[in-house]
């Protein structure tokens, strides 16, 4: 009598440890993103930048034209933004059927992909700026791409606060009100910036603001690497997994 092979011992259930890696390394990416670009920015501005001060200029000064830091954020620039890309795809990935946090998934991957977006139009420096004179066009999209980012950072979270449960719901929501306030108080400095003068305390402001969105992100990480482990169903809702 010929054995047939029970189709259990093919190469599916091999292939489906490796995917579930994969998996894994992608919802990964998220995590290394929020650590690795604040970590670098602020270690390059404190290793090559003398003048620079966190407390009163913004981060999109660390890669103003002439800046000593603007060729090395460029590259750590890329590179952060390939890992929300895929992170963007791990989360794409992981929601199955859960609609809210698909929709996360390909604003995370939008988000992503529009950073090349910003590489020619860099910021003047500070230093640079003629008083009563008007912003020049890099300043000018370096605004506007600031803005449609913000967009997509309170869509992100709206979407989010859906996708997890209730105790996600409530930290997506408290940070989404954290990105309104602190980002509408950075951009209602953009007047004093252009003009060249003294922004105190905006540095801290505005970290507060990418702050809030960067650890949210890593907490989104967290949570759907530990439901990937576990593999449990990824469901928004009103249950208290989060």
């Amino acid at each position: 009598m010929t054995t047939v092979p029970h189709p259990a011992s093919g190469p599916t259930t091999r292939s489906t440890p490796s995917r579930n890696r994969w998996q894994q390394v992608l919802l990964s990416c998220g995590l290394v993103s929020s650590v690795l670009w604040p970590l670098t920015a602020e270690t390059l501005a404190a290793l090559l930048y003398d003048d620079y001060d966190s407390r009163s200029q913004t981060v999109s000064e660390l890669s103003a034209i002439g800046a000593p830091t603007r060729a090395l954020l460029t590259v750590e620039g890329a590179l952060y933004c390939a890992l929300l890309v895929a992170f963007g795809i791990g989360v794409w990935r992981a929601a199955m059927g859960n609609r809210p946090l698909r929709v996360t998934g390909a604003l995370l991957f939008t988000y992503g992909a529009m950073g090349p977006l910003w590489y020619p139009f860099p910021i003047s420096a500070r230093a640079d700026i003629v008083p009563n004179t008007p912003m020049g066009l890099t300043d000018v999209m370096h605004i506007v791409l600031g803005a449609a980012d913000t967009v997509l950072m309170l869509s992100m979270l709206g979407f989010g606060a859906m996708a997890l449960g209730r105790r996600f719901r409530v930290y997506s929501l408290l940070t989404l009100a954290t990105v309104v306030g602190f980002g509408a108080l950075t951009f209602g400095s953009i007047p004093q910036v252009a003009a060249g003068e003294p922004t105190p305390w905006l540095g801290v402001i505005e970290r507060i603001y990418l702050g809030a969105f960067l650890l949210w992100v890593a907490v989104l990480s967290v949570a759907l690497l530990r439901s990937s482990t576990s593999q449990g169903p990824m469901r928004g809702g009103d249950g208290d997994d989060g």
